[in-house]
């Protein structure tokens, strides 16, 4: 005999974009049940960076989650990006007005979700099998899964794909009906976390002939550092040893000379790519995050993206259930897809500027081509006031859109 469940909003996937969702849903009385395929202690074993935007910061505590975040966040006034062993810092705070990013492990926003939602007695249903998303374009959408050998149906008013890349929400929407645009680039991440002490209280993005390097933090304990590597490389191939000799020939001296290593915590690789799913939306299903749209990690916008879907998204379900009018749900995907093309276009700029990107060939340029556009590219964005502010104020995340009124 199959379980039935009646709820509001049904949300896919209980990473940040999903349990920040839920949150601020609850606190404007909107019913929703989370439903995810693993654990949660799954989830929180995700190791994701943790540069929050101001408009993120300032959503998690309009969702009353921000005392860990804003009693342990490092507030960021800016960054440095280093060519060689010149070191330019982007003065973000002095550049736009005072706005700021905070670095918070993604993991820790993820825990403190996790625990208000606990706190607050709302439903997360966690290893659930067979996910299927059904009449999500007509008023009468359902989620249809298996827990513990039982099969479950929820119904509901709208529905929330809120679980990433490989997930089934983005895979519901017809082949016919979205457009998929995808750049996959010939390189990689390989990260290490360590509890040694950052080399820096700022990021340093660096460009060097040997491959792109970000010495980053997570506290004032622990670091977060990348290197460049081809695709072909495997974990296995970097020992912790090898990878501290080559960061410290890619950081500048001054930095190099500063950098005290240990034994990595966690080290990964992982792929950059580019995507965009147009559109975001299909009747009452809304793809929220990477559901819908993937970045480079450069320009530090992937879980920013998610937020700034999840704060259109949760201002639109309180006009519905405040005014009964859904004509609202119209402006979804166009003001989040808005939104996304900056983030995308900001991230593929700071990729192609700062990466190495080898024998590749760009697009019909030759290697020296290109290489030649984006030093110059570097060279004018960094070298004056008007494009370090360009820099800045993408960085700290352009203002989120205000819904129109009908």
């Amino acid at each position: 005999m199959m379980k039935t469940i009646k709820t509001q909003v049904a949300i896919i996937g209980a990473g940040p974009s999903g349990l920040l969702l839920g949150q601020l849903l609850h606190k404007q009385g909107i019913q929703n049940i989370i439903v995810e395929r693993v654990t949660g202690d799954y989830v929180l074993g995700r190791i994701r960076a943790g540069i929050l935007e101001q408009g993120f910061a300032d959503l998690v505590r309009e969702a009353g989650v921000s005392e860990n975040m804003d009693k342990f966040g490092d507030v960021h006034e800016g960054f440095e990006i280093a060519v060689g062993d010149e070191r330019i810092r982007i003065n973000m705070a002095g550049l736009t007005g005072g706005k700021t990013v905070v670095c918070y492990g993604q993991v820790d926003i993820t825990k403190d979700l996790m625990d208000a939602r606990a706190e607050a007695g709302l439903e997360t249903l966690y290893e659930v099998e067979s996910t299927e998303l059904h009449d999500v374009d007509s008023e009468t959408p359902s989620v249809t899964f298996i827990q513990n050998g039982e099969p479950v149906t929820i119904k509901c008013d709208y529905i929330a794909g809120c679980d990433g890349f490989h997930g089934v929400s983005r895979q519901t929407i017809p082949e016919t009906l979205r457009t998929e645009h995808e750049r996959v680039y010939p390189f990689g991440w390989l990260g290490l976390l360590s509890d040694t002490p950052p080399v820096s209280p700022e990021l340093i993005y660096c460009k060097t002939p040997r491959g792109f390097a970000l010495a980053s933090m997570r506290s004032e304990t622990r670091s977060r550092y990348y290197l460049q590597v081809p695709l072909t490389d495997k974990v296995e191939d970097w020992s912790d040893d090898k990878f501290w000799t080559e960061l410290k020939k890619r950081l500048p001296a001054d930095a190099a000379s500063k950098l005290v290593t240990g034994p990595s915590i966690e080290k990964s690789i992982a792929p950059l790519r580019s995507f965009v799913c147009e559109p975001m939306q299909y009747g009452n299903l809304f793809l929220v995050g990477d559901a819908a749209h993937i970045v480079p990690p450069t320009g530090a916008k992937g879980l920013n993206l998610a937020a700034s879907d999840v704060a259109t998204l949760y201002k639109i379900l309180t006009k519905v259930y405040e005014t009964g009018d859904k004509r609202y749900l119209q402006q979804y995907s166009e003001i989040a897809l808005r939104r996304v093309w900056h983030g995308e276009r900001f991230s593929w700029w700071m990729s192609n500027m700062l990466h190495d990107y080898g024998n590749v060939q760009v697009g019909d340029m030759t290697k020296e081509t290109f290489t030649r556009f984006m030093e110059s590219e570097l060279s004018y964005y960094t070298g004056t006031e008007e494009g370090r502010k360009v820099i800045a104020q993408q960085y700290v995340g352009l203002p989120y859109e205000e819904l129109s009124d009908y």
